[in-house]
């Protein structure tokens, strides 16, 4: 059991790149962390870190050394926290990334019903707009918006939810700007983009009524990379918006927004549950299956 507990804290050093980072994902003093890996060191005989003040790097034998380990220790997690699903009692900590605006716009009643049906999980959420590194960071998964990502090779994107996107207006909006029945009158008004950010001035967008499609140029005087801020921007009249309707309702029923073009709808977004591992403890099985079990209802 020591071997194992020492390959454990290897690997957490291994991935990180890091006794300062590894200890702190481990909860453990820095020194501790590092008397065990050197002891570790001294049962096998050979040197598996290269150190140094400012990076810690494997050696030729810690890179055999890691990819047996990795594979081992994830079974040894794994099966220790099947023995929790028997009981179904699954516990430790989820560490998620997301957007902000799909977490706190739509993700949060999903997460507070389960929170409600596993009381002994907690919980960590990084919200912010960065990219995380899977194999060097503490997260068990991140939930992203958009095509799953092509790079590392590793990483397994799980499909969890087609999320409808339609446009939205203020009625103010609505009543100051020119007519608007169809897509092609697009041209002659302003949309908050999203997915264009960075990009000012013209881009094309594609909508679809049935079987029927056409392809359109909007205006995009407004860029961002926040949902929530087109939203805002649209109840201030200052432009259309395009929100999924969840995210839309409570506007809606206030008055506060209206739908427009209630045929057409771009195409829909894509939400994957992203992890570095098919090999995932219970609490992350159990959250990836409930997030997609609650987002595939109308």
């Amino acid at each position: 059991m020591e071997l194992l507990s020492h390959m454990h804290l290897f690997v957490e050093v291994a991935r990180t790149k890091s006794f300062r980072r590894a200890a702190d994902a481990l909860d453990m003093p820095n020194s501790t962390l590092s008397r065990h890996i050197a002891a570790l060191e001294k049962k096998i005989g050979l040197r598996l870190l290269n150190r140094s003040t400012r990076k810690v790097e494997l050696t030729e034998a810690g890179e055999v050394y890691f990819k047996r380990c990795q594979s081992i220790v994830e079974e040894a997690r794994i099966a220790h926290e099947s023995l929790l699903d028997v009981a179904e009692r699954p516990t430790g900590t989820l560490r998620v990334s997301m957007p902000a605006d799909l977490a706190t716009g739509y993700l949060a009643p999903i997460i507070a019903d389960f929170a409600k049906a596993y009381p002994l999980i907690a919980f960590e959420f990084d919200l912010s707009p960065r990219p995380i590194d899977l194999h060097a960071e503490p997260f068990d998964l991140a939930i992203r918006i958009g095509p799953p990502p092509t790079t590392p090779s590793t990483l397994i994107a799980r499909p969890i939810a087609l999320l409808p996107r339609y446009l939205y207006a203020s009625p103010a909006y609505l009543r100051s700007a020119a007519p608007l029945t169809h897509p092609k009158d697009l041209d002659q008004h302003v949309v908050c983009v999203v997915e264009g950010a960075g990009r000012l001035g013209r881009a094309e967008g594609t909508f679809y009524r049935g079987g029927e499609s056409v392809s359109v140029t909007i205006g995009t005087r407004f860029a961002m990379n926040s949902v929530a801020l087109s939203r805002a921007l649209a109840i201030q009249s200052v432009g259309l918006a395009v929100l999924n309707h969840v995210l839309a309702l409570d506007d809606v029923q206030s008055g506060r927004l209206v739908r427009v073009l209630p045929d057409w709808h771009l195409a829909p977004v894509q939400v994957h549950a992203v992890t570095e591992t098919r090999l995932l403890p219970a609490r992350v099985r159990l959250f990836i299956d409930f997030l997609k079990a609650q987002l595939s209802e109308p």
